[in-house]
């Protein structure tokens, strides 16, 4: 083509000059008649000799691409062009990293260990999990020890076959064609058995979505190789997970100022240090984050970082003005919509509880069993947080993780989000007006108000689920918001001296079925305005943290359809029963579980208590001045769970529990003190599990535990087992369990 386009020029050239010959030159006519005849004979020759010869050479070139097998015949003669199906070698990484040295250097430590093949980096969209993958396979020590790399991109739709057939093509091998996936995998195990005579095989699935479970599984079958897979979930059944952190706050600054900063040091002015390190800090080290926030910046003059700044710290999030960020997370919740609703539903309530701070299990199990109508022993919401969990969508952590498993308590389990996932969920939840939001979310920083909320006629809000958080330089008046749908209320606030009042508006939210009030402050602040709860005839779970109660009682409430009442971290709760005006049976009524953790100040449980007749479940906690239990307690008939855990100066149970005949769960789980166990156990014929970890001060049991035929499970350590040793014979049904004490702190 390019002596074409030669002799085409030259003669456009030549017509050019021949324009200009005058009619009268008869010499300079003949003369410029013989070019344009060689000019003519140049093309002839062209398209008749040279022409030709290059569609001959083109057509050998094609006969030798088919005998390498790089094209192969289908029954109709047609060739299939796999090349089309993309290349198993790697791109490049970016030439500038940070951060990876430490996750390259473990996963080369365990890529080289014998023991394990088949690993899974797993981290939230924009961590760097490709850029990680390419640069362990241009790794030179990785390309000595693996002689035949693959590197596979999946993303969402995993089809095996077209993967296998590139696996093929990439090995010089004849691409078989494959009956079924089956057969393709059959297959790829005997070409893989091939080319591990001649070296290590190492196998990269990059980008691999959630529902490829039963295609890995697959891959599993075929041993002799390692596998390496990046996603943003979670593959338990597949392989080990190496989770690949977030950065630290050195490599966060040093990939912000690389994207923001020109190395020449040109633009308008370069940024001060406070202020660099200012909005890194805000980027929270997701690397996507201070990458696009930094490319933003580059070169921009100060004015405009002061401005990027401002828009952070006033509660601006990134995720509201950087597409590329937005679109790499919102992917993840597309999987969602796609798979699970009621999963990305979930996801989304998350973003009702303040940053930075852990969310209790128990809160979103009360949430999630009103507002979606989950089971209320909480099993479907666990379940839900571990699916989030495996797909990078939070953290789920279990603080103490020692066998002490109650099917219905998880008073140990915490969420934790990162910022950017909680922004996340927020502006998915603001993207519709404000009085057709299904989730009300109201962050107020001072006296700072939203519009809607100073005027004078208020909308009507359709919201279901309404967070309200304020921090201690709140002082203004609340709004008499209109929110006849709201089915819950969250409350987060953060006082330590002042009183925090229920607002009135309460009154009005006739559907309100939960309530969380929470307190991130240093100290308890005392909560009042209790009135305002006689109104609501639909109120159905409570729970209060961090908070003094010392008049819940003294304004006559009666809350005849609350079910559960969770009390945390609260003080004066034995001040606020003692001094109420009418019965607690007559104010909860119909009350069936009562959870109090960590009240320091508990010295006695209130004796109305034990008139709760309908109470199925009581759970006391972490209550270190709790020295006994009341006499009463047997008058609890209805009862079925009993939990006196880490309680450490009860010294004793009631003998009146005997009568709990349907008591099937007994925890005293780290109650020091207790020396001997009632001997009117027997009496506890229900008797299913009974938890008696850390209870050093236990030196027998009473032979009465021996008629406790349906008694399944004793979670229990070295020591407490031993004593229980010499029933086991007469209990069939018994299985002793002594796991292993495991500490999470992580979660600080």
């Amino acid at each position: 083509m390019e002596k074409l386009i030669k002799i085409l020029k030259d003669g456009e050239k030549l017509i050019h000059k021949c324009s200009k010959v005058s009619c009268c030159n008869y010499f300079k006519k003949w003369r410029y008649a013989n070019k344009i005849e060689a000019l003519e004979d140049s093309l002839v020759k062209f398209f008749q000799v040279e022409l030709q010869a290059q569609v001959g050479r083109n057509n050998l070139q094609i006969l030798v691409l088919l005998k390498s097998n790089r094209f192969s015949w289908s029954n109709k003669g047609v060739s299939h062009n796999y090349e089309s199906l993309g290349s198993c070698e790697p791109t490049d990484p970016p030439a500038f990293m940070v951060g990876l040295d430490v996750p390259l250097k473990e996963l080369k430590r365990r890529l080289f260990t014998d023991g394990e093949s088949r690993i899974v980096v797993s981290a939230p969209g924009g961590c760097g999990k490709t850029t990680l993958a390419k640069r362990l396979c241009h790794d030179q020590q990785v390309k000595e020890y693996f002689q035949h790399i693959f590197y596979v991109t999946v993303s969402k739709t995993f089809n095996l076959i077209p993967i296998i057939k590139k696996l093929f093509w990439h090995s010089d091998e004849q691409v078989p064609g494959f009956q079924n996936e089956e057969d393709a995998v059959n297959q790829l195990e005997l070409m893989l058995k091939r080319k591990v005579e001649s070296g290590r095989i190492l196998l990269v699935l990059d980008d691999v979505w959630s529902g490829s479970e039963t295609v890995l599984a697959k891959f599993k079958k075929i041993s002799g190789y390692k596998v390496l897979v990046t996603s943003r979930n979670e593959f338990p059944d597949f392989g080990s997970t190496y989770h690949l952190k977030l950065l630290n706050e050195e490599d966060a600054k040093t990939l912000f100022r690389h994207s923001a900063i020109p190395e020449d040091g040109s633009g308008s002015s370069v940024p001060s240090e406070d202020l660099v390190n200012t909005i890194v800090r805000c980027c929270k080290g997701f690397p996507l984050a201070l990458e696009v926030v930094g490319r933003s910046l580059h070169g921009q003059p100060v004015e405009i970082w002061r401005s990027t700044l401002m828009k952070l710290s006033e509660g601006q999030c990134i995720v509201n003005s950087e597409d590329e960020l937005r679109n790499c997370l919102q992917s993840s919740l597309d999987a969602l919509d796609e798979e699970d609703i009621m999963l990305k539903e979930c996801f989304m309530d998350l973003g009702s509880f303040p940053e930075d701070q852990k969310i209790p299990a128990t809160a979103l199990i009360d949430m999630w069993a009103e507002l979606h109508k989950l089971d209320k022993d909480g099993i479907y919401a666990i379940s839900n947080l571990h699916k989030l969990c495996s797909r990078n969508l939070l953290n789920l952590v279990v603080t103490r993780n020692d066998g002490n498993e109650i099917d219905w308590c998880y008073n140990d389990a915490f969420v934790m989000q990162h910022d950017l996932l909680r922004d996340l969920a927020i502006y998915q939840s603001n993207q519709e007006p404000i009085e057709k939001r299904k989730r009300l979310i109201v962050d107020l920083t001072g006296n700072r108000l939203p519009e809607w909320w100073t005027k004078e006629k208020q909308p009507q809000l359709s919201a279901r689920l309404v967070s309200i958080s304020t921090d201690e330089m709140f002082s203004s008046s609340w709004c008499n918001m209109q929110l006849p749908e709201a089915e819950v209320l969250i409350l987060n606030f953060n006082q330590t001296e002042n009183k925090y009042e229920l607002p009135e508006f309460m009154k009005q939210m006739d559907e309100l079925k939960v309530l969380v009030v929470t307190n991130y402050g240093f100290c308890a602040a005392e909560l009042t305005n209790f009135s305002v709860l006689s109104s609501l005839s639909n109120l159905k779970r409570i729970r209060l943290e961090q908070v003094s109660i010392p008049t819940l009682c003294n304004t006559s409430v009666v809350l005849k359809n609350l079910e559960k009442l969770s009390l945390v971290m609260c003080h004066k709760i034995g001040q606020a029963f003692a001094s109420s005006t009418i019965q607690i049976r007559e104010m909860l009524p119909n009350l069936r579980e009562i959870n109090i953790d960590y009240c320091n100040d508990l010295v006695e449980l209130p004796e109305g208590f034990c008139d709760l007749v309908q109470l199925n479940k009581l759970s006391i906690s972490n209550c270190h001045k709790l020295s006994a239990l009341p006499e009463g307690i047997g008058r609890l008939a209805n009862l079925e769970v009993l939990r006196v855990s880490a309680c450490t100066l009860v010294s004793k149970l009631p003998d009146s529990m005997g009568s709990l005949h349907k008591l099937s769960v007994l925890d005293i789980t780290g109650c020091l003190r207790i020396r001997k166990i009632p001997k009117q156990i027997d009496e506890l014929r229900g008797l299913r599990e009974f938890h008696m970890r850390r209870c050093p001060g236990l030196r027998e049991l009473p032979p009465s535990v021996t008629v406790l035929v349906d008694l399944e499970r004793v979670i229990c350590d070295e020591e407490t087992a031993q004593l229980w040793e010499c029933y086991t014979h007469l209990l069939p049904n018994l299985t002793l369990s002594v796991p292993e004490e495991i500490i999470n702190l992580n979660w600080l």
